[in-house]
């Protein structure tokens, strides 16, 4: 059996400038909409169906798709400081109810949540590690898979996009070699509408790269 190297990172965690508009909005907000691994899945004060966003990036992505789908809560990860800052500013701007935010390695999380406890998981242009000798880094790989698959429930949706080609020809391989997923389309998604562009998205499109998007679904 294949088992996560829990020591490999598939981040690298960067502070960079950070304004002081998100250092007010981190401090704020932080108590009232951010997690950790113990209060993650009970800070909603509430029983609806939970949609991982896995690197949720500056927010705008998340922000929206949690306004458009009320009736399901958006539990985003993401460990550069400035996202979680302006992801914290957005719930506010827009009243958001069902967001809440975990500043950490997406994968510690989630092996602390019981098996069939996720709607949906989005992997949205993870990091694609190019260089082969980082390949191991990669969020999308057998045994990374198999955990995120495990916490979805029957039915539930693994929706990845990169703008990454050779990248996206091992997610199709990783995804569809795992036997618990099946593969909502024939290869390839065509871009959900219900995805928001991200800003990962317009600089890939912007420099000429196109954007690939799979959809599996948990068959047991």
């Amino acid at each position: 059996m294949t088992t996560t190297d829990t020591s490999i990172r598939t981040f690298y965690p960067r502070r960079g400038r950070v304004s002081a508009l998100h250092e007010d909005s981190s401090a704020r907000l932080w108590p009232v909409y951010g997690v950790t691994l113990a209060t993650a899945t009970a800070a909603f004060g509430r029983v609806a169906p939970l949609v991982m966003e896995i690197g949720s990036g500056m927010g705008d992505a998340t922000a929206a798709m949690a306004a458009a789908d009320p009736d399901r809560d958006y539990l985003a990860v993401e460990v550069h400081f400035r996202g979680v800052a302006n992801l914290l500013r957005l719930v506010e701007e827009r009243g958001l109810t069902n967001v809440r935010i975990f500043d950490g390695d997406a994968l510690d999380l989630v092996r602390t949540l019981p098996e069939a406890t996720l709607d949906a998981v989005h992997v949205y242009f993870p990091d694609p590690w190019p260089k082969a000798k980082h390949h191991k880094r990669r969020l999308i790989q057998p045994a990374n898979t198999a955990l995120l698959r495990s916490r979805l429930v029957p039915g539930g949706t693994l929706h990845c996009a990169t703008d990454w080609a050779e990248y996206a020809d091992g997610m199709l391989a990783t995804l569809t070699a795992d036997p618990g997923l099946v593969n909502a389309h024939d290869g390839f998604a065509p871009r959900p509408e219900h995805r928001p562009l991200t800003n990962f998205e317009k600089r890939g499109i912007k420099q000429g790269r196109k954007i690939f998007d799979l959809v599996y679904h948990r068959s047991t």
